[in-house]
């Protein structure tokens, strides 16, 4: 059994993404509007076949501004089609025409009183074409798309955030224990973060494995969808049926000095992963600023999942709060084929 198990059996359709680069859509979910005045500049851009960072680059290099005067909500994909937010000192609006860069497009601009920061959206609207899909796959997924809709889509971080060949999180741990290799701070919190992340992963893994994914727990520390607030799930029985709604999802752990810890018998179940992995508490304290520690919801509630069969392929259509990713959506879905090639070199 792989380490972090699906929560639908394995799927019987095959297709690929990103075959082309108009494949796969994301559009930024803003948390807020620009107000109009203010001492940054918010722009929004469509960027084709780069990264965020090169974008950010860019605009420093030509606008003659800091990157670190440049702010984003997050990170977008590189081989897709992708609109996102940035911030600029509000004095770069002077010579913001004559920006120029293959792949991207100003969309609209407008002053806000505050510099854009990680986390400042309400989430990102995805747009994916799968192509290749056999004839006979269509009531497959359709019903895997029914299940999901009633379920939720387990949380888990996408293998994205552990490295292109999967090794941030051994790194990670090595710095942990004292023994890794000096990197820069954009790294260390990379490698810092994976080694959170897999844990996490791990506690969702084993709510899967024990049947317990949909179950409001004594102990669970819930997350209230609406407003984000935290409870304490003290009676099951009352809190089942606003998990049953998606009104609310069990946290896992961003284990840190800083994270609230859940009570009683789940508590003891996420600490045992921690010991099983080598670390403990103090583990974190050393780079306590970077790894602080926070509950992330192990569930998200699909509000829609919209289908389109054309022409052979299907177009799927849906939302994901921050810091959620498609693939694992997908990969409830259908076994996904991504071409090799298909991403330009860095």
């Amino acid at each position: 059994m792989k380490r972090w198990p699906s929560l639908l059996e394995k799927p019987t359709a095959r297709g690929r993404i990103r075959e082309q680069v108009e494949d796969f859509v994301v559009q930024e979910i803003p948390a807020y509007d620009p107000c109009g005045e203010g001492k940054h500049l918010f722009i929004e851009v469509e960027k084709t076949g780069l990264t965020s960072d090169q974008v950010v680059a860019a605009l420093a290099t030509q606008l003659n501004i800091s990157e670190r005067d440049i702010g984003m909500a997050g990170i977008k994909d590189r081989w897709a089609i992708t609109r996102q937010w940035f911030s600029l000192p509000a004095q770069a609006e002077d010579v913001l025409d004559k920006f120029q860069l293959e792949g991207v497009r100003i969309l609209s601009r407008k002053a806000h009183g505050n510099k854009l920061k990680t986390g400042h959206l309400n989430g990102n609207t995805f747009q994916i074409r799968v192509r290749g899909l056999d004839h006979d796959s269509r009531k497959d997924i359709e019903d895997r798309v029914a299940k999901i809709l009633r379920l939720g889509i387990p949380n888990y971080f996408g293998t994205q955030r552990f490295g292109s060949r999967g090794d941030n999180e051994n790194l990670g741990k090595l710095i942990l224990d004292g023994r890794g290799p000096r990197l820069s701070r954009r790294r260390l919190r990379l490698v810092l973060n994976a080694v959170q992340s897999a844990l996490f992963n791990d506690v969702l893994a084993q709510r899967i494995q024990g049947q317990s994914f949909n179950l409001a727990l004594a102990g669970d520390l819930m997350i209230k969808t609406e407003s984000g607030g935290r409870f304490v799930c003290e009676d099951p029985s009352i809190d089942q049926a606003r998990m049953d709604a998606h009104e609310i999802h069990p946290s896992g752990p961003m284990f840190g000095p800083r994270m609230r810890r859940p009570e009683g018998q789940v508590d003891e179940q996420e600490q045992s992963i921690l010991e099983a992995s080598g670390l403990d508490d103090a583990s974190w304290r050393r780079f306590a600023k970077l790894t602080q520690g926070t509950r992330r919801a192990l569930r998200i509630g699909l509000g829609r999942l919209d289908t389109e069969w054309t022409e052979g392929d299907l177009i799927l259509r849906f939302d994901l709060p921050p810091g959620s990713y498609a693939t694992v959506v997908l990969q409830e879905l259908l076994v996904l084929e991504e071409p090799t090639k298909s991403a330009p070199p860095d």
